[in-house]
């Protein structure tokens, strides 16, 4: 894996929120060693911050493109952020 640290925001639009695509998040995040938090926003979509090794952290962008077997996205951006302050584990934001 590649040892490059990034800091990602990433916005998960369509049918996302209801059908356990936070916990399922939370639980790709965790199993790629990932840092950062999801929670849902006001407008329907997901965001989260996901920290760690690129490659890593590529891969829980990627599995967000499609989310878990209910979900049904329609859209997902990525923003790159500055590294600082850095997140220590993954956590679901109520």
């Amino acid at each position: 894996m590649n040892s490059k640290r990034v800091s990602t925001k990433v916005i998960v639009k369509g049918r996302v929120q209801g059908v356990s695509f936070r916990a399922s998040l939370y639980e790709k995040a965790t199993h790629h060693k990932v840092d950062g938090w999801v929670r849902n926003r006001e407008d329907g979509s997901v965001e989260a911050l996901l920290q760690g090794d690129e490659d890593s952290v590529k891969m829980v962008v990627e599995w967000a493109r499609l989310g878990p077997p209910r979900a049904k996205v329609s859209a997902v951006t990525e923003e790159l952020l500055p590294l600082h302050p850095r997140q220590k584990g993954f956590q679901i934001v109520r």
